[in-house]
């Protein structure tokens, strides 16, 4: 296929969330046409999964501008840019609309499946970058299709791969089994089936991040409500308590997010959860009706009732498997883009912006944006995926100067490290076991309240 044809295929996006839709106004502000496929059977699928949940940032920051010049024609009217709004009001105010804008420009239960050049496995090097992509598609209704494209942006997100619980990153011993104790999701309380399940239960919630902080805030609420009598969390992290594990507070930039860590600790604080640090779940274990977590190092918990698994998401690249993309061994984010992104080493306010020239790959044409460009790594902003698509469009549109230039500063939000240093016990800011005629027993830190208490025998 000759460069002139090529150019006139569409722009093929995979996914239509907010980088995915935010893509999409910006190759129509520039005059290309742009494909948007969506597994989902509306747009925000994935975000409407946690309609619940508020957003840390405000309105005036989740938004692009782009679209906002797409969506201004159809009289839609930008909600109050100092309100915070749930998934579900991102959902059906500002991404359903822009959805609707873009028109048969969105196509709906349409799950990719392969990405790759035309008649060029990933193994063949002649005349590769002179082929157009081609994507296979299936719809809900078992069609399949093959489409062609110029260039392929995929912000298909990492909603539908949660990391699992057990410490090494695979999924414990048991934890399939159990699949009906547990969930990866933050549990909606105003949904009456959600709330019967947690109300007077014990309930462990596996996770050091804003999701975790979340859960807690979400159990100690319903704790002191009416119906909650009896029920209590047990909070499991991977390293221990430091000044850092609440976010930033008050200091955070994005005060929505500080709130959330105070919350969480004042839970801990008043006796609603119990945290249980070093622990890096082995197994599940039925002990009647309930689960025994139990440690990479033997130490068990006590009997709970039900387990909230928010150990982060990873990347579903089994669909580019033809494409040579360049990945880092570690997050499995872009090569040049990992190392920013490091939770081992940067905190989110660390992060400066980047765009085209830190999402490439040796397959020139492919980016992978918004969440999933951030592979492992975790706390990604919606501000962050508005600059990498705008930067990403400019670069299918040739105009490399605006792709390479940075229009974004983002707020300082808090420490938001994952594993590596922050192991680190000795930097922690609860003390350590010293000795005994065992495995210690799991270190209940009861903030606030005194000594640290401990459960299990030696």
């Amino acid at each position: 296929m000759n460069a002139i044809a090529r150019e006139q295929l569409p722009v093929l996006v995979i996914g239509a969330g907010p980088s995915g839709l935010a893509a999409a106004a910006h190759l129509v502000d520039r005059g290309l046409e742009p494909l948007v496929l969506e597994a989902g059977e509306q747009a925000g699928a994935a975000v409407r999964e946690w309609s619940h949940v508020r957003l840390f940032s405000t309105w005036g920051e989740a938004t692009d501008p782009a679209a906002e010049k797409l969506l201004a024609p159809t009289g839609w009217v930008k909600p109050d840019v100092k309100t915070y709004p749930t998934g579900g009001d991102w959902a059906e105010q500002y991404l359903q609309p822009l959805a609707d804008a873009l028109g048969d420009r969105v196509r709906l239960g349409a799950r990719v499946t392969g990405v790759s050049r035309s008649g060029r496995d990933r193994i063949v090097d002649a005349d590769r970058e002179d082929q157009p992509f081609t994507v296979h598609v299936t719809y809900t209704d078992g069609r399949e299709e093959r489409i062609f494209a110029r260039a392929v942006i995929d912000a298909s997100g990492t909603w539908s791969t949660p990391s699992p619980a057990g410490g090494d990153g695979l999924p414990a011993l048991g934890e399939r089994a159990a699949a009906d104790r547990i969930s990866y999701r933050v549990p909606d309380l105003k949904d009456p089936a959600t709330r019967a399940r947690y109300a007077g239960r014990r309930t462990a919630v596996i996770g050091s991040g804003a999701s975790a902080f979340t859960a807690l805030a979400t159990l100690a609420d319903l704790a002191k409500s009416q119906d909650g009598s009896g029920t209590h969390a047990t909070w499991i992290l991977r390293r221990g308590i430091s000044g850092s594990t609440f976010g930033g507070g008050t200091a955070d930039q994005l005060p929505a997010r500080g709130a959330l860590g105070l919350a969480a600790k004042a839970a801990v604080d008043e006796g609603h959860a119990d945290a249980v640090t070093g622990f890096r779940a082995a197994a599940f274990e039925r002990d009647g009706e309930q689960l025994v977590i139990v440690a990479e190092d033997g130490r068990r918990l006590d009997p709970i009732d039900e387990v909230i698994v928010l150990t982060g998401f990873r990347p579903d690249l089994s669909f580019l498997d033809e494409l040579r993309l360049g990945l880092d061994e570690r997050l499995q984010a872009p090569t040049a883009l990992a190392p920013l992104i490091d939770p081992n080493q940067h905190s989110c306010g660390t992060i400066y912006p980047h765009g085209a020239k830190e999402l490439s790959h040796p397959e020139e044409g492919v980016y992978l944006v918004g969440m999933k460009s951030y592979g492992r790594a975790p706390t990604f902003l919606a501000l962050t995926g508005y600059e990498q698509v705008r930067s990403v469009v400019a670069a299918i549109a040739g105009d490399h100067e605006s792709a390479e230039r940075v229009e974004l500063v983002l707020p300082e939000t808090g420490v938001c490290g994952g594993a590596g240093l922050f192991d680190d016990q000795s930097a922690d800011d609860t003390p350590t076991d010293g000795g005994g005629c065992c495995t210690p027993a799991p270190a209940l830190i009861l903030l606030g309240a005194g000594s640290p208490a401990t459960t299990g025998s030696c």
